[in-house]
């Protein structure tokens, strides 16, 4: 196995004295993880962070041995992220939850395009929404989306205000009301483009994901779901 790729760091961990052990979110081959021998060293300095679009030549000489990696970097993206908490947090629990969810080497089709919109806009005054957008998309990715269209008890398509914790479905403000503190809220700004979310709207849009993610897919796959996602609310909300 041989090809060239170009994706974004979502793990980096030490393997003996000077190497890695390195997984990226790449454009064509999925969740690529490989062996990258002179990983750490004064010149690789900075390159093997998190959140880093590097180009790599991957190959294995028999296609059940791990991948070995050669990487060059293409964009520092870790730096507009170590200086601010909140965004830290952000790439840390996108870089978690990719690096325990996704399947290796798979295409991801829409996924990819996800990543760049929450890593490229980062500086972005709404970079938050992007975040949200990924983990929406993850949920539809792994196959537990959640279903917006229209009330799961009426049909109807107006005023819709809730989200169902038991069919991910969306209820309308009149079938949900008498239920409201059991259901989650409804998150308009997903299926509305232009709309800027408040910090409140952020929170329970990610309380929502964090539930299904847990629940159809973490406690299914007997998984740990990771510590830096169950922290990000409470610290985007300081």
């Amino acid at each position: 196995m041989q090809f060239t790729d170009e994706g974004y760091i979502i793990n980096a961990r030490k393997h003996g004295e000077r190497a890695l052990i390195v997984t990226v979110l790449t454009r064509n081959n999925g969740k690529v993880c490989g062996y990258v021998k002179s990983g750490i060293s004064k010149k690789n300095t900075g390159t093997y962070q998190l959140g880093n679009l590097i180009k790599i030549d991957a190959w294995s000489r028999v296609d059940d041995n791990m991948l070995l990696l050669k990487a060059e970097l293409i964009t520092p993206h870790a730096v507009n992220f170590l200086t601010d908490a909140k965004k830290l947090q952000a790439l840390s629990s996108f870089c978690a939850l990719c690096n325990t969810c996704l399947p290796e080497l798979q295409p991801l089709e829409n996924f990819y395009q996800k990543a760049q919109n929450f890593i490229n806009l980062i500086n972005e005054e709404n970079w938050l929404t992007y975040y949200c957008s990924f983990e929406f998309y993850l949920l539809d990715f792994l196959g537990i989306g959640v279903d917006l269209s229209e009330c799961a008890a009426t049909g109807t398509r107006e005023n819709l205000a809730f989200v169902s914790p038991k069919s991910a479905k969306a209820v309308c403000y009149e079938a949900g009301l008498p239920y409201q503190d059991r259901l989650f809220k409804y998150p308009h700004f997903v299926v509305e483009p232009n709309r800027i979310p408040t910090t409140e709207e952020i929170n329970d849009l990610l309380k929502m994901t964090e539930f299904f993610l847990k629940k159809n897919f973490f406690t299914i796959h007997n998984l740990k779901f990771p510590d830096v996602r169950d922290s990000l609310a409470e610290i985007i909300s300081i």
